[in-house]
């Protein structure tokens, strides 16, 4: 059967919502261990039981099982309690703890308190652990032909030798955003390391699209852990590329890039063949330039709605 545009949204956007479902999410958050850090009276994250078990009698860190609450103790600043993640951290992939773990990237991830404000930054493999929120940068490149107008998408597969959603497809440039670099600063970055985009252009005909938000719980496509919370803000981007213009792999991440019709990606969608963040990203482009509306989507303020979903915890 041919995927729904509402059952693309639901499988990337899966944690209840306490408005339409409270019964549902009540019953999941109260499962779940809170992060938090000391002098903070918010949760930064809902983590499995079992994750917040292996915390239990670790220097710098208080499980209280009463409050369903893991709670950083250590440092006052950004850079104190950096460091006690970090080193806890490294000491749980010294002892294979977290299979996820296994994928260390030696990249961190800023996570943010309610103010805005830096609270520390972690491991970008490690953040599924926490759930807490973590932030990247999509772009869509896409070319409109002279003549017709026709609008057709640049739609890379992801080499089937990755680890994470092997083969399936993606948006021409996406990654994660390193703490303390900004969006388009790493989408530049992104569009050279992955597409082969000269900076020039990127920086002159790249457009900010706004946000897609949504909270996803990780599947064995994503790699170690299953069941862990992922909840993400991607900032959108649109490049329009000139038709002599063609996106190459700059890295092994990409088999080849395919220039496909509205129709075609509509097709691959159905079909189930992308990446779950990546077909909310083609549904948001989808939306902003009028292939998707009222008359042709009948659950399309749904949709619309849920593209956007709002966090639970500080974000930018």
């Amino acid at each position: 059967m041919p995927l729904s545009n509402l059952t693309l949204v639901n499988e990337c956007d899966r944690f209840p919502y306490p408005e339409s479902d409270p019964t549902a999410y009540l019953s999941r958050v109260n499962t779940y261990y809170q992060l938090r850090v000391a002098d903070h009276d918010y949760a930064l994250g809902y983590m499995l039981p079992s994750v917040a078990e292996v915390f239990r009698g670790i220097p710098s860190w208080h499980l209280d099982d009463d409050e369903g609450t893991l709670t950083l103790t250590a440092g006052s600043t950004a850079a104190e309690r950096s460091k006690a993640v970090g080193n806890t951290l490294l000491a749980m992939r010294e002892t294979g703890h977290f299979k996820v773990l296994n994928k260390w990237r030696n990249e961190l991830y800023a996570v943010y308190g309610k103010n805005k404000e830096l609270l520390f930054n972690i491991e970008r493999s490690a953040s599924p652990l926490l759930g807490v929120v973590t932030y990247g940068v999509h772009l869509t490149a896409y070319t409109r032909s002279q003549d017709t107008g026709e609008i057709k998408i640049w739609t890379p597969r992801r080499a089937r030798t990755k680890q994470t959603y092997g083969g399936m497809l993606d948006n021409a440039v996406a990654g994660g955003i390193a703490s303390g670099e900004s969006p388009f600063e790493s989408l530049v970055r992104e569009c050279s390391e992955e597409a082969s985009l000269a900076e020039d252009l990127v920086r002159s005909k790249a457009r900010a699209a706004g946000t897609v938000t949504y909270y996803y719980i990780r599947d064995e496509r994503a790699g170690g852990e299953t069941n862990l919370m992922q909840p993400e803000c991607q900032y959108i981007y649109d490049l329009e590329l000139p038709e002599d213009v063609t996106p190459k792999p700059g890295d092994d991440e990409v088999e080849e890039f395919y220039l496909w019709s509205v129709d075609e990606v509509k097709q691959a969608m159905e079909n189930g063949e992308f990446k779950p963040n990546c077909a909310l990203v083609v549904l948001d482009f989808l939306v902003r330039h009028g292939f998707l509306h009222s008359e042709n989507e009948e659950n399309f303020v749904e949709i619309v709605s849920r593209l956007h979903r709002r966090l639970e915890f500080p974000t930018l």
